[in-house]
């Protein structure tokens, strides 16, 4: 079978906060199918970049007394430093405000402008008197036009789920300065959307999209496609749209094009061919995984965008349901608002990367991270089972046979039964059904540990003429260990890393369990992963309130 070639991006991270464990779901998904992918033997690379523009990095760094290329260079070590201790092994880590981006973002813009996709007409909007400003939505608040409840948000109410425009709003006042919003004329620029009607809904149909989303975006045909304002007006963090003086790109317009930015990077860097990839011809794969909240903007507006700019569209868009902690949406008050770094400090990061490959699936679900399950599921799965099996045979191997494996693996329909369960295991990994793969590999490991239970190696051991016995079956239990680890690698890069060098083996790959280790020095034993303990949990949350 040819090899694959494959680009994948994660949504970007916005510049103006730290990281928390929400977004690290979206991350770590990624990262496991990516490694998988290389395990097999493709072609697989991964980039991502930090989301530096908008109204909010603007008035932060404002707040702050910097400019906002300071703010968005401080925030993007911080963004990098977490993604790198969780193991995110990106291709290239870029920024939107780059000079890529700005490059991509004219280019796309100009070809959807030439050929009649961009429109431009006068729009009312709210505008703050005294800091001089128009406000998006999120800088309004008031009265829930619909329900009346208090303290909402100019575009959407969080207590009845009704959308409204800012206009509507009752009571409005400006978040930044209080005041009472005015009514002010502007000329804006609009990305004719209706015009990709047709394609987007042949596209959506595709199979490019999950049935749950596929059905979402079936109910926003029905309501009809608007055009998309893409232009906010000075003062604005942003590239300015060509050939105007005043007149920014909106942070969404170029966001996405951040991911084909930091491509461009990487192959400027490498001998990868950026048109091999983003050419509308091409023969390479593209994949998005994104949070199911921003569906809208890669679903249609990107699709849309890049049909209409002559370049190719994903071949799928990828979206996960939220993060809650012990069942309820994050809360900061509770310490449940858990930041990477909090984390990091606390805990183990392959302890959350083994927990959620055990939650994700392939739909669009919400996930829980229930802290108590967490603690007992990893220091079940990981630590009583998987590692168990090479602890409680090395020191057989290591003390009572130089370290050297037996010559021949016995028992070979038991690991033969162990390679078999690759395929399924491996269908499941490109799939994104993570759940099913890691509970397939737990059912492996509860066979190993059977076997070790019913042999008893250490009763063996003390009885005269069993010592090639006892060599045989813990140099077997070690040996599934060993294909275990290679099922596990996508998710404890980590572990495998310390496995291999206790294997004493080079870097497993997925082909690896075909062959097992004979007549083979191992190194001695060390411990791969602690338990968890309540005292770790406890001092995350307590860290984590505010």
């Amino acid at each position: 079978m040819s090899k694959r070639r494959i680009l994948v991006t994660s949504a970007l991270p916005y510049a103006n906060g730290e990281l928390h464990l929400g977004y690290m779901l979206e991350t770590i998904q990624t990262d496991i199918w990516v490694r998988f992918q290389k395990m097999m033997g493709n072609e697989c690379h991964y980039v991502c970049a930090d989301d530096a523009h908008g109204t909010p990095i603007m008035l932060k760094a404002d707040e702050m007394g910097i400019e906002p290329e300071t703010l968005i260079e401080q925030v993007k070590v911080r963004h990098q430093a977490d993604l790198d201790d969780f193991h995110i092994d990106f291709s290239q880590y870029h920024s939107t405000h780059s000079d890529e981006n700005r490059e991509i973002s004219e280019l796309i813009y100009n070809r959807l402008n030439d050929s009649g996709y961009i429109k431009k007409r006068i729009i009312s909007q709210a505008f703050d008197p005294e800091k001089e400003m128009f406000l998006p939505d999120r800088y309004i608040k008031g009265e829930c036009p619909k329900c009346s409840a208090e303290d909402q948000y100019g575009d959407n109410c969080e207590v009845c789920g009704a959308t409204y425009s800012t206009t509507e709003i009752k009571n409005a006042r400006s978040v930044i300065s209080g005041a009472k919003p005015i009514e002010k004329d502007s000329e804006h620029y609009f990305f004719d959307l209706p015009q990709f009607e047709k394609e987007l809904k042949s596209w959506t149909k595709a199979g490019h999209l999950q049935e749950q989303v596929s059905n979402k975006l079936a109910e926003w045909f029905e309501q009809g496609l608007q055009q998309w304002d893409i232009s906010r007006d000075k003062p604005y963090f942003g590239f300015k749209i060509p050939g105007t003086e005043d007149k920014y790109f909106y942070v969404w317009l170029d966001a996405p094009i951040g991911y084909m930015a930091s491509f461009k990077k990487l192959c400027d860097n490498s001998d990868l061919n950026f048109d091999d990839f983003f050419n509308k011809n091409s023969d390479t794969e593209l994949y998005h995984f994104i949070g199911k909240d921003i569906v809208y903007f890669h679903a249609l507006f990107w699709p849309a965008t890049l049909m209409g700019s002559d370049f190719r569209t994903p071949d799928a868009v990828f979206a996960h349901g939220f993060l809650s902690v012990n069942g309820q949406k994050m809360s900061k008050s509770r310490g449940t608002f858990i930041n990477a770094r909090t984390y990091l400090e606390n805990l183990d990061p392959e302890c959350l990367r083994y927990y959620y490959a055990y939650k994700l699936t392939a739909k669009i679900d919400d996930i829980d991270l229930n802290l108590q399950d967490f603690k007992k599921r990893v220091n079940s799965d990981l630590v009583g089972k998987v590692i168990n099996i090479a602890s409680r045979s090395a020191s057989f191997v290591v003390k009572k046979y130089n370290k050297q494996l037996s010559a021949k693996c016995i028992e070979r329909p038991l690991y033969d039964e162990f390679v078999e369960a690759g395929s399924d295991i491996a269908k499941h990994y490109e799939a994104r059904n993570f759940s099913k793969a890691m509970r397939l590999i737990m059912k492996l490991a509860d066979k190993a540990n059977q076997y070790i239970d019913e042999k008893k190696p250490w009763q063996l051991a003390k009885i005269e003429g069993k010592e090639k016995e006892v060599h045989e079956i813990t140099s077997l239990a070690i040996n599934l260990f060993k294909v275990l680890i290679i099922y596990l690698k996508p998710v404890l890069p980590e572990m495998a890393k310390s496995s291999e060098e206790f294997l004493n083996v080079d870097s497993l790959n997925w082909s690896d369990i075909e062959s097992p280790l004979t007549n083979h020095k191992i190194n001695k034993f060390k411990a791969l992963m602690t338990r968890i303990e309540d005292e770790q949990i406890d001092q995350m949350v307590e860290s984590s309130k505010i």
